[in-house]
Protein backbone atom coordinates (compact mmCIF):
# COMPACT_ATOMS: atom_id res chain seq x y z
CA UNK A 1 0.00 0.00 0.00
CA UNK A 2 1.33 3.45 -0.94
CA UNK A 3 2.04 5.73 2.02
CA UNK A 4 -0.24 8.77 2.16
CA UNK A 5 0.12 11.78 4.47
CA UNK A 6 -3.21 13.58 4.81
CA UNK A 7 -3.19 17.01 6.45
CA UNK A 8 -6.34 18.67 7.79
CA UNK A 9 -6.29 22.42 8.41
CA UNK A 10 -5.62 25.84 6.93
CA UNK A 11 -4.84 27.06 3.42
CA UNK A 12 -4.44 30.85 3.42
CA UNK A 13 -2.48 33.62 1.74
CA UNK A 14 0.70 34.77 3.47
CA UNK A 15 1.66 38.43 3.15
CA UNK A 16 5.27 38.46 4.33
CA UNK A 17 6.77 41.84 5.27
CA UNK A 18 10.51 42.48 5.67
CA UNK A 19 11.13 46.02 6.97
CA UNK A 20 14.23 47.59 5.42
CA UNK A 21 15.25 49.12 8.73
CA UNK A 22 14.04 49.75 12.27
CA UNK A 23 10.26 50.06 12.52
CA UNK A 24 8.98 53.47 13.60
CA UNK A 25 5.38 53.69 14.78
CA UNK A 26 3.05 56.28 13.28
CA UNK A 27 4.80 56.72 9.94
CA UNK A 28 5.84 54.93 6.76
CA UNK A 29 8.36 52.11 7.04
CA UNK A 30 9.99 51.00 3.75
CA UNK A 31 9.70 47.25 3.33
CA UNK A 32 9.81 44.35 0.93
CA UNK A 33 6.41 42.61 0.73
CA UNK A 34 5.94 39.12 -0.69
CA UNK A 35 2.65 37.26 -1.17
CA UNK A 36 2.63 33.47 -1.17
CA UNK A 37 0.60 30.38 -0.37
CA UNK A 38 0.53 29.71 3.34
CA UNK A 39 -1.27 27.96 6.17
CA UNK A 40 0.37 25.49 8.53
CA UNK A 41 -1.50 22.45 7.19
CA UNK A 42 -0.92 23.38 3.55
CA UNK A 43 2.78 23.92 4.26
CA UNK A 44 3.07 20.47 5.84
CA UNK A 45 1.33 18.83 2.87
CA UNK A 46 3.68 20.55 0.40
CA UNK A 47 6.72 19.52 2.44
CA UNK A 48 5.56 15.88 2.54
CA UNK A 49 5.01 15.88 -1.22
CA UNK A 50 8.42 17.48 -1.79
CA UNK A 51 9.98 14.70 0.29
CA UNK A 52 8.58 12.09 -2.10
CA UNK A 53 5.51 10.82 -0.22
CA UNK A 54 1.94 11.14 -1.51
CA UNK A 55 0.24 14.03 0.26
CA UNK A 56 -3.36 15.21 0.53
CA UNK A 57 -4.76 18.44 1.93
CA UNK A 58 -8.25 18.83 3.37
CA UNK A 59 -9.57 22.25 4.36
CA UNK A 60 -11.78 25.20 3.50
CA UNK A 61 -11.12 28.29 1.38
CA UNK A 62 -13.31 31.17 0.33
CA UNK A 63 -15.56 31.15 -2.69
CA UNK A 64 -13.34 33.76 -4.29
CA UNK A 65 -10.42 34.32 -6.65
CA UNK A 66 -7.88 34.05 -3.83
CA UNK A 67 -9.15 30.59 -2.93
CA UNK A 68 -9.04 29.46 -6.56
CA UNK A 69 -5.45 30.64 -6.90
CA UNK A 70 -4.25 29.02 -3.68
CA UNK A 71 -5.86 25.68 -4.57
CA UNK A 72 -4.22 25.77 -7.99
CA UNK A 73 -0.82 26.58 -6.46
CA UNK A 74 -1.14 23.80 -3.92
CA UNK A 75 -2.09 21.26 -6.58
CA UNK A 76 0.82 22.42 -8.75
CA UNK A 77 3.15 21.46 -5.88
CA UNK A 78 2.03 17.84 -6.07
CA UNK A 79 -0.65 17.82 -3.38
CA UNK A 80 -4.04 16.11 -3.78
CA UNK A 81 -6.32 19.00 -2.77
CA UNK A 82 -9.78 18.41 -1.28
CA UNK A 83 -11.39 21.71 -0.25
CA UNK A 84 -14.73 23.06 0.85
CA UNK A 85 -15.63 26.56 -0.37
CA UNK A 86 -17.54 29.39 1.23
CA UNK A 87 -17.03 32.87 2.62
CA UNK A 88 -13.68 34.54 2.06
CA UNK A 89 -10.19 33.09 1.96
CA UNK A 90 -7.99 33.62 5.00
CA UNK A 91 -4.83 35.69 5.15
CA UNK A 92 -1.84 35.94 7.48
CA UNK A 93 0.38 39.01 7.67
CA UNK A 94 3.88 37.94 8.68
CA UNK A 95 6.33 40.56 9.98
CA UNK A 96 9.95 39.35 9.79
CA UNK A 97 12.62 41.09 11.88
CA UNK A 98 16.32 41.49 11.19
CA UNK A 99 17.11 38.12 12.83
CA UNK A 100 14.64 36.30 10.60
CA UNK A 101 12.14 35.79 13.44
CA UNK A 102 8.51 36.18 12.40
CA UNK A 103 5.46 37.62 14.12
CA UNK A 104 2.11 36.63 12.63
CA UNK A 105 -1.26 38.39 12.38
CA UNK A 106 -3.73 35.69 11.23
CA UNK A 107 -7.22 36.12 9.85
CA UNK A 108 -8.25 32.50 9.27
CA UNK A 109 -11.62 33.43 7.76
CA UNK A 110 -13.01 30.41 5.83
CA UNK A 111 -10.40 28.08 7.31
CA UNK A 112 -12.04 28.46 10.71
CA UNK A 113 -15.42 27.32 9.36
CA UNK A 114 -14.52 23.78 8.30
CA UNK A 115 -17.62 21.68 7.69
CA UNK A 116 -18.04 17.89 7.93
CA UNK A 117 -15.25 16.01 6.15
CA UNK A 118 -16.28 13.47 3.53
CA UNK A 119 -15.01 10.01 4.50
CA UNK A 120 -13.89 9.52 0.89
CA UNK A 121 -11.37 12.33 1.39
CA UNK A 122 -9.69 10.25 4.11
CA UNK A 123 -9.49 7.03 2.09
CA UNK A 124 -6.05 5.46 1.93
CA UNK A 125 -4.56 7.70 4.63
CA UNK A 126 -1.48 6.32 6.39
CA UNK A 127 -1.11 9.22 8.81
CA UNK A 128 -3.50 12.10 9.47
CA UNK A 129 -1.78 15.29 10.62
CA UNK A 130 -3.82 17.98 12.40
CA UNK A 131 -2.46 21.33 13.69
CA UNK A 132 -4.01 22.59 16.92
CA UNK A 133 -5.58 25.55 15.08
CA UNK A 134 -8.34 23.19 13.92
CA UNK A 135 -9.69 22.99 17.49
CA UNK A 136 -10.01 26.73 18.12
CA UNK A 137 -13.61 27.07 16.85
CA UNK A 138 -16.17 24.70 18.43
CA UNK A 139 -18.08 23.93 15.21
CA UNK A 140 -14.96 23.16 13.21
CA UNK A 141 -13.44 21.25 16.13
CA UNK A 142 -16.38 18.83 16.16
CA UNK A 143 -15.83 18.15 12.46
CA UNK A 144 -12.10 17.68 13.00
CA UNK A 145 -12.78 15.17 15.79
CA UNK A 146 -15.18 13.27 13.53
CA UNK A 147 -12.57 13.15 10.77
CA UNK A 148 -9.96 11.86 13.22
CA UNK A 149 -12.35 9.15 14.40
CA UNK A 150 -13.07 8.09 10.82
CA UNK A 151 -9.38 7.98 9.93
CA UNK A 152 -8.61 6.00 13.08
CA UNK A 153 -11.33 3.48 12.27
CA UNK A 154 -9.76 3.03 8.84
CA UNK A 155 -6.35 2.31 10.38
CA UNK A 156 -4.61 5.68 10.04
CA UNK A 157 -2.28 6.97 12.73
CA UNK A 158 -2.70 10.48 14.15
CA UNK A 159 -0.14 13.27 14.31
CA UNK A 160 -0.96 16.42 16.30
CA UNK A 161 0.97 19.70 16.08
CA UNK A 162 0.68 22.10 19.01
CA UNK A 163 1.10 24.89 16.44
CA UNK A 164 1.63 28.02 18.60
CA UNK A 165 1.73 29.18 22.20
CA UNK A 166 -1.14 31.55 21.32
CA UNK A 167 -3.30 28.60 20.23
CA UNK A 168 -2.46 26.76 23.46
CA UNK A 169 -3.41 29.85 25.50
CA UNK A 170 -6.68 30.24 23.57
CA UNK A 171 -7.69 26.64 24.25
CA UNK A 172 -6.03 26.62 27.71
CA UNK A 173 -3.23 24.22 28.62
CA UNK A 174 -5.70 22.00 30.51
CA UNK A 175 -7.83 21.50 27.40
CA UNK A 176 -4.77 20.78 25.29
CA UNK A 177 -3.67 18.06 27.71
CA UNK A 178 -7.20 16.65 27.74
CA UNK A 179 -7.16 16.65 23.94
CA UNK A 180 -3.97 14.59 23.90
CA UNK A 181 -5.50 12.18 26.43
CA UNK A 182 -8.67 11.91 24.34
CA UNK A 183 -7.12 11.55 20.89
CA UNK A 184 -4.04 9.50 21.84
CA UNK A 185 -1.91 10.76 18.93
CA UNK A 186 1.05 8.63 17.95
CA UNK A 187 3.11 11.77 17.29
CA UNK A 188 2.89 15.18 18.93
CA UNK A 189 4.97 17.94 17.35
CA UNK A 190 5.91 20.96 19.45
CA UNK A 191 8.73 23.39 19.96
CA UNK A 192 10.23 23.75 23.42
CA UNK A 193 8.07 26.78 24.28
CA UNK A 194 4.86 25.03 23.18
CA UNK A 195 5.68 21.91 25.17
CA UNK A 196 6.25 24.03 28.28
CA UNK A 197 3.15 26.18 27.71
CA UNK A 198 0.91 23.12 27.36
CA UNK A 199 2.25 21.45 30.48
CA UNK A 200 3.03 18.33 28.44
CA UNK A 201 6.71 18.64 29.32
CA UNK A 202 5.89 17.22 32.73
CA UNK A 203 4.05 14.24 31.23
CA UNK A 204 4.88 11.22 29.13
CA UNK A 205 3.46 10.62 25.66
CA UNK A 206 0.51 8.24 25.21
CA UNK A 207 1.36 4.54 25.05
CA UNK A 208 3.29 3.86 21.87
CA UNK A 209 3.54 7.58 21.16
CA UNK A 210 6.37 10.08 20.79
CA UNK A 211 6.72 13.80 21.50
CA UNK A 212 8.84 15.39 18.75
CA UNK A 213 10.24 18.55 20.32
CA UNK A 214 12.06 21.16 18.24
CA UNK A 215 14.33 23.67 19.93
CA UNK A 216 15.64 26.09 17.30
CA UNK A 217 19.32 25.46 16.54
CA UNK A 218 19.61 23.04 19.47
CA UNK A 219 18.99 19.29 19.14
CA UNK A 220 15.44 18.04 18.77
CA UNK A 221 14.19 15.60 21.39
CA UNK A 222 12.32 12.39 20.63
CA UNK A 223 10.53 11.66 23.90
CA UNK A 224 9.15 8.13 24.20
CA UNK A 225 6.26 6.83 26.27
CA UNK A 226 8.71 5.38 28.81
CA UNK A 227 10.08 8.90 29.44
CA UNK A 228 13.39 8.38 27.67
CA UNK A 229 14.59 11.04 25.23
CA UNK A 230 16.83 10.75 22.19
CA UNK A 231 18.60 13.89 21.00
CA UNK A 232 18.95 14.57 17.27
CA UNK A 233 21.28 17.42 16.30
CA UNK A 234 19.86 20.18 14.12
CA UNK A 235 21.44 21.34 10.87
CA UNK A 236 23.60 24.41 11.44
CA UNK A 237 22.24 27.51 9.68
CA UNK A 238 24.38 30.65 9.96
CA UNK A 239 22.42 32.69 7.42
CA UNK A 240 18.81 32.56 8.68
CA UNK A 241 16.65 34.55 6.25
CA UNK A 242 13.16 33.83 7.54
CA UNK A 243 11.77 31.35 10.08
CA UNK A 244 8.30 31.35 8.46
CA UNK A 245 7.17 27.79 7.78
CA UNK A 246 10.33 26.10 9.07
CA UNK A 247 8.40 24.12 11.68
CA UNK A 248 5.85 23.05 9.08
CA UNK A 249 8.61 21.97 6.72
CA UNK A 250 10.16 19.98 9.57
CA UNK A 251 6.85 18.22 10.29
CA UNK A 252 6.12 17.49 6.62
CA UNK A 253 9.52 15.96 5.94
CA UNK A 254 9.35 13.97 9.19
CA UNK A 255 5.90 12.59 8.37
CA UNK A 256 6.88 11.74 4.81
CA UNK A 257 9.66 9.50 6.10
CA UNK A 258 7.62 8.13 9.01
CA UNK A 259 4.69 7.16 6.77
CA UNK A 260 7.14 5.05 4.75
CA UNK A 261 8.18 3.20 7.90
CA UNK A 262 11.60 4.76 8.51
CA UNK A 263 13.03 4.94 12.06
CA UNK A 264 12.20 8.02 14.12
CA UNK A 265 15.81 9.22 14.21
CA UNK A 266 16.09 8.99 10.43
CA UNK A 267 12.82 10.89 10.11
CA UNK A 268 14.11 13.62 12.42
CA UNK A 269 17.39 13.97 10.54
CA UNK A 270 15.49 14.38 7.27
CA UNK A 271 13.24 16.94 8.96
CA UNK A 272 16.20 19.00 10.17
CA UNK A 273 17.68 19.10 6.67
CA UNK A 274 14.38 20.21 5.18
CA UNK A 275 13.83 22.92 7.81
CA UNK A 276 17.34 24.28 7.24
CA UNK A 277 16.52 24.90 3.57
CA UNK A 278 13.43 26.87 4.56
CA UNK A 279 15.36 28.98 7.08
CA UNK A 280 17.66 30.15 4.28
CA UNK A 281 14.79 31.25 2.01
CA UNK A 282 12.02 33.87 2.12
CA UNK A 283 8.59 32.80 3.34
CA UNK A 284 7.34 29.23 3.76
CA UNK A 285 9.53 28.03 0.92
CA UNK A 286 10.05 24.31 0.31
Amino acid sequence: MTALVTVLGDLVEDVVVWPRGPVTAGTDNPAIVRRSRGGSAANVAVAAAAAGTAARFIGRVGDDAAGERLVAELAAEGVDVRVQRGGRTGCVVVLVDARGERTMFPDRAASADLGPVDAADLAGTTVLHVPLYGFLEPGAAANVRAAIAAADAAGARLSLDLAATSAIAALTPERVRSLVDELQPTLVFANAEELEASGLGARRPPDGGTFVVKDGPRPARLISADGSAELVAAERVDDVRDTTGAGDRFAGAFLAAWARGLPLRTCCEAAHRAAARTLRAPGATV
